[in-house]
């Protein structure tokens, strides 16, 4: 049994330590968050102990990895400290919002043996994961075109949005890895619009956009766009579509369940999307958990990497350079 710790007890460090409580080859070693009680409530819930502060969580016996779902600008200092401590990290998505700190991080951890996955669960969806292995496999041709639509239910609230680095670094990162995972190339040019449509005042204040397309394309001319917004009323809007020269394959969206209601004000009236992330991608949270345990036990390279985090990243910072002046950037000028 992979003894995994969680740092952070917020709404998805709460998920994560459920999914890893009931996983058949990981136990629950113990949790931290800076607020205490909160440590505490999920740590009643499971039957174990709360750690008192992350340093007992490296330094511990007890524990054989660590999965780092903490604020943001903890993971990098947190990712360093698994590394020095020689225990395998999941660490939430992104390693950092600036750039120069993940470079700086990767020349500490980077090589050193200890792996590192990086929470681009996306990759583990089996709707996903189905229509890039068929196309891997050639079922479509060569591919040509990958688009991503990506949708919330809703805005998040004021004070999520003043520390979440941006539309860019915060939601599109998960499509910007989603892209290269379906290309199966890197993307060589980037050219983005952001827009303020939901809530203009509150974007304005924060320098910020709720709403943005980006098209992007590799070397061998491969293309890509992802569509993102901050609203969506009709559910959690979560689709991509990868077209070749022989077909089409689509990983479409979740609903509760498929009944439709026929009557003589609507036909095929459905029920709307799953309600946010932590429901539509249940399924890949787990299978995100199980491939991590899976890299430990039989010594294997994880699925997504400190280098997938930080390619990503990248991709973020030459979006937002695009739309700050209004052309296209290649992915080269930013690093």
């Amino acid at each position: 049994m992979l003894k995994i710790a969680v740092l952070g007890c917020g709404r998805i460090g709460r998920m994560h330590a459920s999914n890893i409580a009931a996983h058949p080859r990981a136990r629950l070693a113990t949790v931290y968050d800076i607020h205490a009680p909160s440590a505490e409530d999920v740590a009643e819930t499971h039957g174990i102990s709360a750690a008192e502060n992350p340093e007992s969580v490296f330094s511990s016996d007890d524990v054989d990895a660590v999965l780092i779902a903490t604020v943001t600008p903890t993971h990098a200092d947190y990712i360093e400290a698994a590394v020095a401590a020689g225990k395998p990290v999941l660490c939430e998505k992104p390693i950092d919002l600036s750039l120069a700190r993940v470079n700086a991080c990767a020349e500490r951890v980077v090589g050193k043996g200890v792996p590192i996955q990086i929470g681009f669960n996306r990759r583990f969806d089996p709707s996903h994961r189905a229509a890039h292995d068929a196309a891997a496999a050639g079922e479509i041709g060569d591919l040509q075109q990958v688009i991503i639509t990506s949708r919330d239910p809703g805005m998040p609230p004021r004070s999520y949005c003043a520390e979440s680095g941006g539309l860019f670094r915060d939601m599109v990162i998960h499509d910007f890895d989603l892209a290269r995972f379906m290309l199966g190339e890197e993307p060589v040019e980037v050219f983005a619009i952001g827009g303020r449509l939901i809530d203009p005042a509150l974007m304005d204040e924060l320098d910020d956009h709720d709403t943005s397309m980006v098209i992007m394309r590799t070397a061998s001319g491969k293309q890509c766009h992802i569509n993102t917004s901050r609203l969506s009323t009709y559910g959690y809007d979560q689709r991509v579509e990868l077209l070749g020269t022989d077909g089409m394959v689509q990983s479409l969206n979740r609903k509760p369940n498929e009944m439709r209601r026929f009557s003589a004000n609507h036909v095929e009236a459905a029920e709307p999307y799953l309600e946010f992330f932590i429901e539509r991608y249940r399924e890949a949270f787990d299978a995100e958990i199980d491939a991590f345990v899976d890299s430990i036990e039989n010594n294997r390279q994880v699925q997504v990497d400190f280098e997938d985090g930080r390619k990503a990243l990248v991709l973020a910072e030459a979006a937002l350079k695009s739309v700050a002046e209004g052309r296209v950037v290649r992915v080269d000028e930013i690093g």
